[in-house]
């Protein structure tokens, strides 16, 4: 499975999501997320993520490994303001933005830009 990691908060290129065959690639309010299960793993995101934020999981720095459960939990769980969590919903163009994060993003520190 690819994971977002911390270099895309507060910038979301979308270049990811433009070159995503499956749709997989969900907009939070700050940060992108792939989703786990609709993901295909052809690796044609990372290629083109300007600011180097998406590695397939077993290439993740340590440092970004909490991101993996992260990208995971945006599906998983309810995020706030949502008393379901978002599923499957199979493609996030026809879902659209979220608008809203994980805990853990939600908590990063505001980029400047």
């Amino acid at each position: 499975m690819y994971v977002i990691a911390e270099p895309c908060i507060d910038v979301m290129d979308r270049a990811c999501v433009d070159e995503c065959p499956v749709d997989c690639i969900y907009e939070g309010g700050r940060s992108l997320y792939i989703h786990p299960y609709e993901c295909v793993d052809c690796g044609a995101c990372e290629a083109v993520c300007p600011v180097l934020a998406i590695y397939y999981e077993d290439d993740l720095p340590e440092d970004f490994k909490v991101y993996q459960e992260d990208n995971t939990r945006f599906f998983t769980e309810p995020l706030p303001g949502r008393d379901e969590p978002l599923g499957s919903p199979g493609g996030a163009h026809k879902l659209g933005a979220i608008g809203v994060d994980t805990p853990l993003v939600a908590g990063f520190p505001v980029r400047r830009r």
